[in-house]
C-alpha cells in the first residue's frame, strides 16, 4: 500500500514524469522556436507616420504656452501685472501641446 500525502517519489523508480511545462499540451506545440523565449509580435507591414505639421504645432503650442505664462509673470503682457485669463491661457497652450504629443508616431 503506498503512502498518502508524503513527501518523495510520485514515479516509479528508473521511469519518468511528462516533460516540463507540458501541463496537458503536446510537446510540439508547447516548445517555443530554439534560442527563442517570448512572443514577439508580428512587424507591420506600413508603420504610420506624422505629418510635419504635427511636431511643428506641437512644439509651438508648447513654446507659447512657456512664453505667455512667463511674460504674465513678469509683466510683459498690457495691463501691468499677473492675470488669472493670461495664465490660463497659457496653461490651455501648454495642455493644447502635450495632446498634440500624443498624436506624434
Amino acid at each position: 500500500m503506498a503512502r498518502q500525502n508524503q513527501p518523495g517519489r510520485t514515479t516509479a523508480k528508473g521511469t519518468q514524469g511528462p516533460p516540463k511545462g507540458a501541463k496537458g499540451k503536446s510537446t510540439a506545440t508547447s516548445r517555443p522556436a530554439p534560442g527563442s523565449h517570448r512572443y514577439t509580435p508580428p512587424q507591420p507591414k506600413s508603420k504610420k507616420h506624422s505629418p510635419l505639421w504635427v511636431p511643428v504645432a506641437m512644439f509651438t503650442l508648447l513654446g507659447c504656452g512657456f512664453l505667455v505664462i512667463l511674460a504674465n509673470y513678469l509683466g510683459i503682457l498690457p495691463g501691468g501685472e499677473a492675470q488669472n485669463s493670461v495664465l490660463i491661457l497659457g496653461l490651455v497652450l501648454l495642455v493644447g501641446g502635450f495632446v498634440m504629443s500624443t498624436q506624434y508616431r
